[in-house]
């Protein structure tokens, strides 16, 4: 199991963390604060923080039938606040291809995280569906937490790439004053990251 181990710590995590960034920087390049205010920005937050309890049920929780489901709920709700956040980008402001693409990653790259966590911990992923010779454990309890020297690496990464590109984003936000609501339409060309005509 090493081998997906590696791949999940050491490609699709970090991944995931510079897709983020790069898609700070569209939103930066796009200036979302006199699109849509903190409105957006928000969002963003509340997706950050879906990935965050994400990792860290998987980091302090022994994982089990009951945190498997759990971080099926995040998955899911990461991809319904995905929506809302696509469905207000493309109503406020233009949205590259460039863009797209990279949502393409962050859609993808969680499920990816999910399922090697799945593979790492297949006895519980069967008997969460009901099948495997394990019986689904729902309980709820603490593994030993990562040492501090394992945790620096991912977390000075996460803060570079993560919270201190969207705090800044948050910041313009605040500066414009602006709460604003999607229109019910996409403006013409947004999606294909045409400007409006």
């Amino acid at each position: 199991m090493r081998p997906v181990w590696d791949v999940l710590v050491w490609i699709v995590l970090p991944l995931w963390a510079v897709c983020g960034f790069l898609d700070y920087l569209c939103h930066r390049k796009s200036h979302i604060e006199r699109a849509s205010g903190i409105t957006e920005s928000l969002i963003h937050w509340l997706m950050l923080a879906e990935a965050m309890l994400a990792v860290g049920l998987a980091l302090f929780l022994k994982i089990d039938a009951l945190v498997l489901a759990l971080l099926l709920v995040l998955l899911v709700s990461h991809e319904v606040s995905g929506y809302y956040d696509l469905r207000l980008a493309i109503s406020t402001r233009r949205v590259t291809i460039i863009e797209h693409q990279i949502h393409s990653a962050l859609e993808i790259l969680p499920l990816c995280a999910l399922l090697l966590v799945m593979i790492l911990h297949w006895p519980q992923t069967e008997a969460l569906v009901g099948w495997g010779r394990e019986r689904a454990d729902f309980s709820f309890e603490s593994k030993q937490a990562p040492r501090l020297a394992e945790l620096l690496p991912p977390l000075a990464v996460f803060l570079l790439l993560g919270l201190l590109p969207y705090l800044e984003e948050l910041a313009r936000g605040l500066r414009s004053g602006a709460l604003r609501k999607p229109s019910p339409e996409p403006q013409p060309g947004a999606i294909l990251g045409r400007d409006p005509a």
